[in-house]
């Protein structure tokens, strides 16, 4: 049996961009995603915090060392610039792996740097 399980997760960044007229997805700084364990094109869940939506998309890489975070496409009905959310990208485990499978957690800081 497989379980789902949090692999990674970007916790409390702040949105510095919102683009509507984008095909789609969440942009993330490619430095960020790569410490985080998030490929390009995996799916992701944003949880906003500001305002309490929830969506999934899928992430596409930043400038490197931008420290952006921007919704595109629909998502940028949801998630505006300013805004604090949460990212989080999921993976199956077998059920016997399960107990001790371990998360990427970042904590992101006041100027979206990782601050631990």
């Amino acid at each position: 049996m497989a379980i789902e399980m949090l692999a990674s997760k970007i916790h409390r960044a702040r949105v510095t961009d919102s683009n509507l007229d984008y095909e789609g997805s969440f942009t993330i700084d490619s430095d960020i995603m790569k410490k985080a364990g998030i490929i390009p094109y995996q799916a992701v869940e944003i949880y906003n915090v500001t305002n309490g939506s929830r969506l999934k998309t899928y992430a596409i890489e930043g400038e490197p060392g931008s420290r952006t975070f921007c919704a595109n496409g629909a998502a940028a009905h949801q998630i505006k610039k300013g805004d604090v959310v949460i990212i989080c990208a999921y993976v199956q485990v077998d059920a016997s792996e399960a107990a001790g499978f371990r998360p990427t957690v970042l904590r992101i800081g006041d100027n979206n740097e990782i601050a631990g």
